[in-house]
C-alpha cells in the first residue's frame, strides 16, 4: 500500500475486507493507533488490539455483509451510507449506518459510526 493511496481506495479496501470477513486485510486499512467511535463521542476501540477484539465475533457471523448505498468524499474524509446485514442476539436482521472515515497516510485513523435502529428479518 502506498502512502499516496487515495482515501477512497483505502475505505473501499476496508469495505471489501469487511465483506470477505478477512480480519487481517481489514485491520491493515487502519492505523495502529486508530480510534473507532459511536457518534458523537463514545469510544468503541482504540488501537489494533482493541479493534480486533471488538470485531472478532462479528467477523465469524456468516450473515455479516455491508452494502454501500452511497459515498461522499471530501479531502481525506470518506462518508459511507451502508445497509449492514448481521445476526443479532435476537436473530438475523440489519441496520442502516453512516460511517465517517478520516484517512491519513494511507490508513484510517478515525472512524465514527452513526448507527440506525436494529431491524430483525
Amino acid at each position: 500500500m502506498s502512502q499516496a493511496e487515495d482515501p477512497t481506495s483505502v475505505v473501499q479496501r476496508q469495505l471489501d475486507a469487511y465483506n470477505a470477513h478477512d480480519m487481517e486485510a481489514w485491520l491493515a486499512t487502519y492505523a495502529p493507533d486508530a480510534r473507532q467511535y459511536e457518534y458523537p463521542d463514545k469510544l468503541l476501540a482504540e488501537g489494533h488490539d482493541a479493534i480486533r477484539a471488538r470485531m472478532t465475533t462479528r467477523f465469524q457471523d456468516p450473515d455479516l455483509h455491508a452494502h454501500l448505498k452511497s459515498r461522499i468524499v471530501l479531502g481525506n474524509t470518506v462518508i459511507d451510507h451502508e445497509h449492514v446485514a448481521r445476526t443479532f442476539p435476537e436473530g438475523p436482521g440489519h441496520v442502516e449506518m453512516v460511517a465517517i472515515y478520516q484517512v491519513t497516510a494511507g490508513h484510517i485513523g478515525l472512524a465514527t459510526f452513526i448507527i440506525g435502529d436494529k431491524k430483525l428479518s
